[in-house]
């Protein structure tokens, strides 16, 4: 509400009209009211302490139609500054201590109320990861994803995390108030209690049970939502999300469009973006972007996840009953787990990798990415490599920008969807090379091999290396034919200073930080940056890491060049238009490979096995034809379609780049 809006006493009439309409005051000299107001808006009320009043005019009309005319009725108001054209009517109990904007509604509530001194939810601990303490993350508006993984998981740089804190904690000191707002347009309908809890504009809250000590962050743009049966302590809820159907929440931040209901229960964790949980329960995790979980049964524990989709019954377990729940889990990004999954903490899953089964060992696959890790007979078999194949895998890289759910004009997550990138590749190099070792130490036997509590099969070793070396080659040439793509070279010098990188940022190692793939040389910087003084607030945290994310494309042709240089064994400075024209034929041998492969595994969803239960009262044909009403043709299948696009478009791209290379002289 805008401080230059003035004020006035009652007048004698207007007090004589609030009385007969059964209003009530001990003190009708600290109610103040805008001009314009009218008084017969106001019916059955108890105003105390110092009041202000904004116009009532016109009506509200709900999603029934049903119309109501902006004013207060049935309510005791306590210490209140209102808007004009707001609705306020059969408060149970009373509203207490709050600014209430212009067109807000609150019908049919217990009590809405500001008692002390309250921050909001900012400055909550959030205990994640160890239940017991030790990497506990200070929530406030606009945490990120990555600012929350640095704070979590960044504890060796004490001195960054110190001050990266004592931000949050002067943020959190600035809010301080005793006095909460209710921003413009927001509905609050049918809530129980309220305390210390701040709206912001176009929030929609109905049907709460309770709301103790929080924020909900709603704009215009992306409404917050926060529905029936809903108990929600020490929160802090970001724009675009979804909270409700009996959802318990203690001690969480859930960022920019979530989605929590069935009955979810979660305590002590973070959610960002576009994060989904139903029926089953979280404690102490770290959900990076679009962790989904759905079933009732399943239980995640002290770990860290993100593009994550947990199967039915899917747990973990954080201690071995010693010294309490102190171990923590990783499952890196794009990892499954099945239905009845089970993992031992502490353990690390690398990159999109599928968990099948109970896993009783402490184990660590970070440097064998796309793998299935199986379960037979309790002992746990490792299949490197063989996600890269799966068409479900494609499928989930490409669904995850399409679901992005966020509609507010600042996306406070910096979230990178790319399936291989420098972060990932880098895990297909290391895996590739540790399979080399494995079966060299071994001595070349082909029967099976132990690797970190783990069984590898010998065929499944000899292909995790051909299937490494496949992806490698398949970025390593898209990164290539990007680079020289709308080029025209006359000579090798000309191809040379193309292919040349501009900076130096992106060569090293990189690193996958909840979400936002990039060198870890530049983490480590803004981490210097923060311990010199050089940064000294969050947004400009902020801001650096949407830097980071506007550069991956500049920085991932450093890093990729590196890789090629090493591949070809020789430098860029000394290529000929030959050595790139063989590096684009292998480029489009491995992407047809790995195209075929993901043909084939599609197919495997349209065999006579599949159609089990389809046609239920007919014969063979009857079940074909049920199935391809269902579920249509193999040939006709969007994903299907979209891989004969994909082998039909990369053969061009790469029949293009020879023609054009096979011009220079």
């Amino acid at each position: 509400m805008s401080p230059s809006k003035k004020f006035r006493n009652l007048s004698g009439p207007e007090i004589r009209t609030l009385t007969a309409n059964s209003c009530r005051c001990d003190d009708w000299g600290r109610v103040t009211v805008m001009e314009g107001f009218d008084p017969s808006r106001c019916m059955n009320i108890t105003f105390s302490g110092d009041i202000k009043l904004g116009i009532f005019k016109g009506s509200y009309t709900d999603e029934s139609g049903v119309r109501i005319k902006f004013g207060i009725s049935n309510a005791h108001i306590h210490n209140c500054t209102i808007g004009s054209d707001v609705l306020i009517s059969n408060i149970g109990d009373y509203i207490a201590n709050y600014i209430i904007e212009d067109g807000v509604v609150i019908k049919n509530c217990g009590k809405i109320h500001t008692e002390g001194k309250s921050t909001f939810g900012n400055g909550t601990e959030v205990a994640v990861l160890t239940e017991t303490g030790g990497r506990a993350v200070k929530i406030w508006d606009r945490l990120s994803a990555q600012e929350a993984y640095i704070i979590a998981l960044y504890r060796h740089r004490i001195k960054a995390i110190g001050k990266i804190e004592k931000m949050v904690a002067d943020y959190s000191k600035s809010l301080t108030s005793d006095c909460g707002i209710i921003c413009t347009n927001s509905r609050i309908l049918n809530c129980r209690n309220i305390r210390n809890v701040r709206f912001g504009p176009d929030s929609c809250v109905e049907g709460t049970m309770s709301l103790n000590e929080g924020s909900v962050n709603s704009c215009k743009e992306d409404p917050v939502f926060i529905g029936p049966g809903v108990i929600m302590e020490h929160f802090i809820v970001c724009s675009g999300s979804i909270v409700t159907e009996s959802t318990l929440i203690d001690k969480c931040f859930i960022g920019q469009g979530c989605v929590l209901g069935k009955h979810y229960s979660a305590e002590n964790s973070l959610f960002f973006a576009n994060c989904a949980g139903f029926h089953g329960e979280a404690c102490s995790i770290f959900a990076g972007p679009y962790t989904v979980t759905h079933h009732k049964s399943t239980l995640l524990i002290a770990g860290i996840f993100s593009f994550m989709n947990a199967g039915s019954g899917s747990n973990q377990s954080n201690h071995m009953y010693k010294l309490g729940p102190i171990h923590q889990g990783i499952m890196e990004r794009g990892s499954k787990t099945t239905s009845d999954s089970y993992l031992l903490w502490p353990a690390r899953i690398g990159p999109f990798t599928l968990v099948m089964g109970r896993h009783y060992k402490n184990m660590d696959t970070s440097s064998l990415p796309f793998s299935y890790l199986i379960e037979s007979n309790d002992e746990s078999i490792l299949v490197p490599g063989i996600n890269l194949r799966s068409v479900g895998t494609i499928r989930d890289a490409q669904k995850w920008p399409k679901r992005d759910r966020r509609k507010d004009l600042v996306k406070i997550d910096q979230v990178n969807f790319n399936l291989l990138s420098p972060y990932t590749i880098r895990k297909m190099f290391e895996g590739r090379d540790l399979l080399r070792r494995i079966k060299s130490v071994a001595g070349g036997v082909s029967g099976s091999y132990t690797y970190n509590n783990m069984m590898i099969k010998g065929p499944s070793l000899e292909r995790g290396i051909v299937m490494y070396q496949t992806g490698i080659n398949k970025f390593l040439g898209n990164s290539l034919i990007k680079r020289l793509e709308k080029v025209q070279f006359k000579t090798n010098k000309d191809l040379q200073k193309r292919l040349e990188p501009d900076k130096s940022h992106g060569n090293g190692e990189w690193v996958d930080i909840a979400g936002l793939i990039t060198p870890q040389r530049v983490i480590e910087k803004l981490l210097d940056d923060i311990e010199a003084g050089r940064i000294k607030s969050l947004y400009q945290i902020e801001e650096e890491f949407r830097n980071m994310h506007s550069s991956y494309y500049d920085w991932e042709w450093i890093w990729a060049c590196e890789r090629i240089e090493e591949e070809a064994g020789k430098p860029v400075s000394k290529f000929t238009s030959a050595d790139v024209i063989a590096l684009v034929e292998n480029w489009k041998r491995s992407v047809i490979d790995l195209d075929k492969m993901l043909y084939e595994d599609a197919r495997k969803e349209f065999t006579l096995s599949s159609m089990t239960g389809f046609g239920i009262d007919g014969g063979e044909d009857i079940k074909k034809r049920d199935f391809e009403q269902v579920r249509g043709e193999f040939e006709s299948n969007s994903v299907v379609a979209a891989i004969q696009d994909h082998i039909k478009k990369k053969t061009a791209l790469g029949n293009e780049l020879i023609e054009r290379l096979g011009r220079i002289k």
